[in-house]
């Protein structure tokens, strides 16, 4: 399958580094017409993970009712590229949970020095999450692991973002 990478991108990439810019050209031409939340989120998730070096997994988490029956809605793991990966993550627990929890992005240097993390693989030592907020609402996460330390810097940051960005709007 080719990807599309002539279309202009819906938002202004000019702040991103040039690999970056071309992930997210990738990114919006795998994307564009397609509005399936867990098809876009297998794509999206295989694209990042062939495509960005050092990473050891790469997925989603939706925001679903508790199907243990809680209650409370919890992070349910979605498509992803890596190991197996825990199923189940409760609001505010681990970097997922707190990503949910305080809307922003969170982006850890080292995963064993973070209070409360979950570990679903004991090799990942570094983490970045964005929350995917859509009318106001959080219906989860773009979940990124690495096993080096420290392997996530504000260009990853701001790359990462946009193309949660992407993916959100992709959803229609």
């Amino acid at each position: 399958m080719e990807i599309q990478t002539t279309t202009a991108l819906p938002f202004d990439a000019a702040h991103l580094s040039s690999d970056y810019r071309e992930l997210a050209q990738w990114a919006h031409g795998l994307l564009m017409g397609q509005t399936h939340r867990v098809s876009n989120a297998a794509n999206l998730s295989a694209l990042i993970f062939e495509h960005l070096p050092d990473l050891n997994w790469v997925g989603f988490y939706f925001l679903d009712d508790d199907p243990m029956g809680g209650g409370a809605p919890v992070l349910m793991v979605g498509p992803f590229q890596g190991k197996p990966a825990c199923v189940r993550i409760e609001i505010g627990q681990g970097v997922c949970g707190q990503a949910v929890a305080s809307r922003t992005t969170q982006r850890v240097a080292d995963v064993h020095a973070f209070p409360g993390h979950i570990a679903c693989d004991p090799a990942s030592r570094s983490e970045l999450v964005v929350p995917l907020i859509s009318a106001g609402a959080v219906i989860g996460v773009l979940d990124i692991d690495s096993p080096l330390p420290e392997r996530f810097s504000e260009v990853d940051q701001a790359g990462i973002e946009y193309l949660a960005k992407l993916y959100l709007h992709s959803l229609g």
